[in-house]
């Protein structure tokens, strides 16, 4: 339990707060990769994978600062199916853009406060995200299992 502790107390705001997106996530079945690329030259903090397929994509932002400092995010519109925020409770919301979705997060949890609108991906894409979102998760879990490769 010790090493859990300690682990959370290294990490960063953004990373708490993608840790608790991913947490609440998967009570809806979606499972999550962090820091996920989709392609070359871009970064989310967040893709869900959900059961029927469904791409979400969750940017952390643990303050003004850090919201006001991206703007590219709109360039990742184009690689899901629904776009979020994650935020702590203290963030001011009234700065986010409308027409995205919004959850508040901590490190152990995270609540949708309001769903992001629904655009469906082409289905090319879909099948080129999924695979690749496929063999991302499978590297990192054979890095973990095997850390010297």
């Amino acid at each position: 339990m010790q090493d859990v502790v300690t682990d959370l107390n290294t990490q960063k705001p953004g990373q708490l707060l993608a840790r608790g997106v991913c947490r609440h996530l998967l009570g809806y079945d979606f499972v999550c990769v962090e820091e996920f690329t989709p392609e070359r030259g871009k970064r989310v903090d967040v893709m869900a994978l959900g059961p029927k397929g469904e791409i979400w994509v969750v940017e952390c932002k643990s303050s003004r600062a850090d919201f006001t400092s991206d703007a590219k995010w709109d360039g990742y519109l184009e690689w899901c199916d629904r776009y979020f925020w994650a935020v702590d409770e203290d963030f001011p919301t009234d700065l986010l853009p409308e027409g995205t979705g919004l959850m508040i997060a901590d490190a152990y949890d995270a609540q949708i406060i309001r769903m992001a609108p629904e655009s469906k991906l082409p289905a090319a894409r879909r099948a080129a995200l999924t695979r690749r979102f496929a063999r991302q998760a499978a590297l990192r879990l054979q890095s973990a299992r095997d850390p010297n490769l």
